[in-house]
């Protein structure tokens, strides 16, 4: 075993040992440490809020940052639904505390022009006191299913509290299609879509668990099936990550089994490939997107040595339709960024607690509720059950909709008609043990 992480492991357990059952037995190779991982036999932990996407990341106090989509959060009703915003989270499950991160720029579904493109946040990365986002943007299709084409990077050098561009402009500007480029996007019109969806790995509070200097960024390679499902890898110096030519590409192995990395996106090889068959063609709305199937939540597990993935794709109709059955879950472990990972838990119907018409979505391992042994973690996401009635309901929809007299009350209403028809849309979470054969 390497000398650092046998050295990590004794000290995390010194500290662990009067709060872990048993005392301290995680002093062994990872290989023979966690060979599955399950869900804990309660029921589901409801968090409430309301959006998906629920990307964290943990500030240098231990505070996790929640990206919250599509969706009003923590926000006493009638709020606004925002396409993206930023949330404190104290505490742990089931009582965390959440409150709006003062500052973010606002992503308001309310306020975007007719015809302007949207951007959706994924990612977000502390390291230090500096973070880190990229926002995902659609192509300009009206009349067949939209894809992702890029994504903007923002960072805050304060916290959160003041926002600026990649180039360190300010204020934070979403650009319209004219505008943008390779110039204002750090990824646009890549090959085959790629890293268009990406996201960060973590690792620790403030990314004080990181010794090798890089930041690794995980990108999909297209928004189709074939390409959706392979997952890509990038890395960056952790004092440049806002300088796209700094940016390094996973190019496969070299023949003694070391990375090898390359500063042409061409040459970049799939880290893991997911299962075919769990990316829609057809969607449930008229120039809706293909929704991200696969986008991995990767966090650092210092207690075990070890990186730990989830990922998800979307359960498809006969027809193609999104979410026409219950999601895939996998769970897998690896020893370096670029694997090889090996899987730990695979459900072909994700159903929590049991319920078959449920629609989970975007699992993601909540870096701060992490066990302090490492053999437990806590997995959320959002459950998009009511979907496809609210697809088929889309006229009724509108016409509530149009009811409204200005952009805010129109929002309003888009929120009170989503908690109506998807009432688990919001965080829900759930305990994973790590467990030996």
């Amino acid at each position: 075993m390497d000398r650092r992480v046998f050295l990590t492991r004794s000290a995390v357990c010194a500290l662990a040992a009067p709060f872990v059952a048993g005392g301290c037995t995680s002093l062994v190779p990872p290989s023979s440490l966690a060979t599955t991982a399950m869900p804990e036999a309660t029921p589901v932990t409801r968090l409430g809020g309301m959006g998906d996407g629920y990307k964290m990341t943990q500030m240098t106090d231990g505070t996790q940052l929640v990206v919250v989509n599509d969706g009003t959060g923590w926000a006493t009703p009638p709020a606004p639904l925002y396409s993206t915003r930023l949330w404190t989270m104290k505490g742990q499950p089931p009582n965390p505390v959440f409150a709006q991160l003062a500052g973010y720029p606002v992503v308001d579904h309310a306020t975007t022009p007719e015809g302007a493109p949207s951007y959706y946040g994924h990612s977000v990365l502390a390291v230090g006191d500096t973070l880190y986002q990229f926002l995902s943007t659609l192509d300009q299709a009206e009349e067949r299913p939209r894809y992702w084409t890029g994504a903007k990077l923002i960072m805050s050098k304060d916290g959160g509290h003041t926002w600026q561009n990649a180039d360190g402009s300010a204020p934070v500007v979403w650009e319209d299609f004219a505008h943008q480029s390779r110039e204002t996007l750090t990824f646009f019109n890549e090959p085959d879509g790629a890293f268009s969806l990406v996201s960060f790995l973590q690792m620790g509070p403030g990314y004080s668990e990181n010794r090798d200097g890089y930041v690794y960024i995980y990108g999909l390679n297209g928004s189709v099936d074939g390409l959706m499902n392979q997952l890509m890898l990038a890395r960056v110096p952790a004092d440049r990550v806002p300088s796209r030519a700094s940016y390094e590409y996973f190019a496969g192995l070299t023949p003694s089994g070391d990375a090898r990395w390359s500063s042409d996106i061409d040459d970049r090889q799939p880290v893991q490939e997911f299962p075919l068959g769990w990316v829609n063609y057809t969607n449930l709305f008229p120039g809706d997107l293909v929704v991200e199937s696969w986008l991995p939540s990767v966090v650092w597990n210092e207690a075990l040595g070890q990186y730990m993935m989830a990922a998800a794709g979307i359960g498809v109709a006969p027809d193609g339709t999104e979410f026409g059955k219950a999601s895939y879950l996998g769970i897998y472990l690896a020893d370096n960024p670029w694997g090889p990972w090996r899987q730990v838990h695979e459900d072909k119907a994700w159903t929590p607690d049991g319920d078959a018409a449920a629609r989970a979505y975007s699992p993601q391992i909540a870096p701060g509720w992490l066990a302090p042994d490492g053999k437990s973690f806590w997995l959320v996401w959002a459950d998009l059950k009511g979907l496809i009635k609210y697809g088929e309901d889309g006229e009724l929809i509108e016409a509530e909709l149009n009811t409204a007299t200005t952009p805010e009350q129109r929002g309003q209403i888009e929120a009170d008609i989503l908690r109506r028809y998807l009432p688990g849309f919001a965080m829900n979470a759930q305990r994973f043990d790590l467990t030996t054969d």
